[in-house]
């Protein structure tokens, strides 16, 4: 029982620290006077991003503990972040008192009828039931999945084991030294995620092959949290948020990811939904806070997964937009030409990127896209309903608000479907594995995405006056 409260607050503590670090990103130039926060971020947006950066951050400076030859340790890690969340505070409360400033209340909403307040709160408790159940299947369940102990948890237990990082090398080089090198299945994975296991293992004060996977269950209420407050930032109305928060908490695929948790894909995932969402609020309020944020989210991806590299530049898009203005059309499509270009140019030479075998040989997996995408149980209706959302609100998918975000969705997919047309990674499609997790990493932005064009599509409806919106 001590042990587990001991993590809860070692976890509590990393969340703390985010909050402050985002609240204090989110704070007015100290030469201003007299003023209210900038971007009047939403509380729920605040928590649930503030946890994902503190995390990150936490992970960073365990690399720098390690570059500097210094022991992972309750002292050494958490102790930092204690007098570093103290002093933001203690500086904010000064900041407060002498300048006078003035924090930003959340906007008002307009009332709810009951039977919306009802919907509400029973999603609310849905979620809560869903989350609880999520934790229970983490705390019981042991390291199970295959990739989970072969070349994530292995990183993990060796770090914990020594109290510092230590690089892992391939099978030649781990023969030729004779054992004297660490070696698992895949030594070249990034560290984000055996970084949290060893903070787990280290607030628990042993190695626990379920209890350290406490991360992944962070993360997912990290993102009903976050994207509830983009949306309600973004004007959404309550009822409209907490469908969008309960769409993005529900997916099948990504609560198994939780519940067997081990795999890097979900927290890449959420990581990549929330540096698209910070981005695309800056593209709207310009603050500081957003871009910076989009930055640390962006920047986190590739340290999750390799592939996050690839994921951080669809993110370019929407600077282009945004940057371009009315030119950004023909920006983009020279930039899509040059890209066809250098695929063209890569694919006559069978090249190796990001661990793909990529060639010019256009055979999409039809049928096991088909099967993964629209038949079987891993998404729900999920892409039916994107389809339907793409074609139904078109004219409002290019509209400059919604503009940077889809540019995002499309670059997106426009890498997941060179992946599978042109790479090796067709050849594991068929068994449904690599394609969904592949698809998982775009899944919580596209619901945000489509939540904002409903939205914004029953607006439209709802100002072009009675007549049309009851055609409608």
């Amino acid at each position: 029982m001590i042990d587990t409260l001991r993590l809860g607050a070692a976890w509590a503590l990393v969340a703390l620290f985010g909050v402050a670090l985002v609240v204090v990103l989110s704070h007015p130039q100290r030469f201003e006077t007299r003023v209210a926060l900038r971007g009047h971020s939403h509380p729920a947006w605040t928590l649930g991003a503030g946890t994902l950066a503190g995390m990150f951050v936490l992970t960073l400076w365990m690399r720098v503990l390690s570059f500097a030859g210094l022991r992972f340790g309750i002292a050494t890690i958490a102790l930092p972040l204690a007098l570093a969340a103290i002093g933001i505070g203690v500086w904010l409360m000064a900041f407060q008192r002498h300048r006078g400033v003035v924090f930003a209340e959340e906007r008002s909403n307009a009332s709810m009828s009951p039977a919306m307040r009802a919907l509400w709160f029973a999603l609310v408790a849905w979620l809560a039931v869903r989350f609880a159940l999520l934790l229970l299947d983490i705390v019981w369940t042991p390291l199970y999945p295959w990739d989970a102990w072969i070349q994530w948890a292995t990183k993990a237990r060796v770090w914990y084991a020594l109290g510092h990082m230590v690089p892992f090398a391939g099978s030649e080089a781990w023969f030729a030294a004779n054992g004297s090198v660490w070696h698992d299945a895949s030594p070249n994975y990034p560290a984000t995620v055996p970084l949290w296991q060893v903070w787990s293992s280290l607030a628990l004060g042993r190695f626990d092959d379920a209890l350290m996977n406490v991360p992944w269950w962070i993360v997912a209420v990290a993102l009903a949290f976050a994207v509830y407050g983009a949306l309600r930032d973004a004007g959404l109305p309550p009822i409209g948020s907490m469908i969008g928060a309960w769409l993005a908490s529900s997916l099948p695929l990504a609560n198994i990811h939780v519940a067997l948790a081990g795999y890097a894909d979900f927290p890449m995932a959420v990581y990549y939904a929330a540096a698209a969402v910070a981005l695309w609020r800056w593209t709207r309020s310009r603050a500081l806070a957003d871009l910076l944020l989009a930055l640390l989210f962006a920047v986190a991806c590739p340290t999750i997964k390799t592939p996050g590299i690839v994921w951080a530049l669809t993110l370019v898009p929407a600077l282009v937009v945004v940057l371009a203005g009315r030119r950004a059309p023909r920006v983009l499509g020279a930039g899509a030409l040059v890209a066809l270009f250098a695929l063209l140019v890569l694919a006559q030479t069978h090249p190796v990127v990001l661990g793909y075998r990529l060639h010019l040989d256009f055979a999409p997996p039809w049928q096991g896209l088909v099967d993964s995408l629209f038949l079987l149980g891993n998404w729900n209706l999920l892409w039916y309903a994107f389809i339907a959302t793409a074609i139904v609100g078109w004219r409002v998918v290019r509209t400059p608000a919604l503009a940077p975000l889809s540019a995002i969705v499309a670059a997106g997919l426009a890498f997941l479907a060179v992946v599978f047309a042109f790479t090796n990674a067709r050849d594991w499609v068929a068994g449904q594995t690599t394609i969904n997790r592949a698809l998982l990493h775009i899944a919580p932005l596209a619901i945000v995405w489509m939540t904002l064009i409903v939205d914004a599509w029953r607006k439209q409806i709802a100002a072009s006056g009675p007549i049309t919106a009851a055609a409608a």
